[in-house]
């Protein structure tokens, strides 16, 4: 099922990373917590190891949810494999591992589970920017080949977009913002975008019927608030992402 304004197969509430702030971000234990409370849409970020393996990470740096430090993106996968990215945490979790990008669709795949993969390149420039959006695009299309929602793939940087778009076009994509750049609008229609997904304070009525006046669905990052959420539901808007996976029932 291809998304689009008028077709779109994705629930109201995504889980930010996983299970937000109850498991280690960006791991598998967090897409099992997230899933224990009823959630059936994940959100991740996935970026390249120096040798072209795409793996969850956040960060460029390791420092703040792994045992080590340093750039990632700069690191082999067989070095990152053998990282702590639990411990940080809490000690329940201690000796989770950094899950590939592989690892983490084979779960989705298995329970049904659908995902928001937000591009994540490590800092470098275009060149490395065009090789996540291609890489991770490829892999993704390989391995969503027989299954009929495809994944959504975002990102802030539109060159990882352009990777995507001309490797894996059929892949629906999302320009996220943090706030609206001149450009933003055009740039979305060039990549041929189903959604804008920006900092939910930046949505009102304006920006919501703009946006949907373009054919794009509108969800919002990272909302944590019951206000927050009704505001935005009332405004229209299409979907949050959230950490409170405690708080939100998704089936809402």
């Amino acid at each position: 099922m291809k998304a689009s304004a008028k077709s779109w197969p994705y629930p109201k509430y995504i889980a930010h990373r996983g299970a937000g702030l109850i498991a280690p971000e960006n791991t598998l234990s967090a897409f099992r917590v997230g899933a224990s409370f009823g959630y059936r849409m994940f959100e991740c970020d996935v970026k390249l190891s120096s040798d072209g393996v795409p793996f969850l990470l956040h960060d460029d740096t390791l420092q703040r949810t792994t045992n080590a430090r340093g750039v990632a993106g700069k690191m082999q996968w067989e070095a990152l494999s053998r990282l702590d990215c639990g411990a940080w945490h809490s000690r329940s979790f201690a000796g989770e591992a950094l899950p590939t990008f592989d690892a983490i669709a084979a779960y989705c795949l298995a329970n049904y589970l659908m995902l928001n993969i937000e591009l994540k390149p490590t800092e470098g420039g275009a060149a490395i920017e065009r090789l996540t959006g291609e890489t991770v695009a490829l892999r993704a299309q390989e391995l969503w080949k027989d299954v009929s929602i495809k994944p959504l793939l975002t990102s802030f940087k539109p060159e990882a977009l352009h990777g995507a778009m001309s490797v894996a076009p059929k892949l629906p994509r999302g320009l996220l913002l943090d706030k609206w750049w001149t450009g933003w609008q055009q740039t979305a229609m060039d990549l041929k975008c189903v959604a804008i997904i920006c900092n939910h304070k930046l949505w009102n009525a304006q920006t919501v019927a703009a946006v949907k006046a373009q054919g794009m669905r509108t969800l919002s990052y990272t909302v944590n608030e019951e206000k927050d959420a009704k505001r935005l539901f009332d405004l229209g808007t299409d979907g949050i992402i959230t950490n409170r996976v405690d708080l939100f029932a998704p089936a809402q």
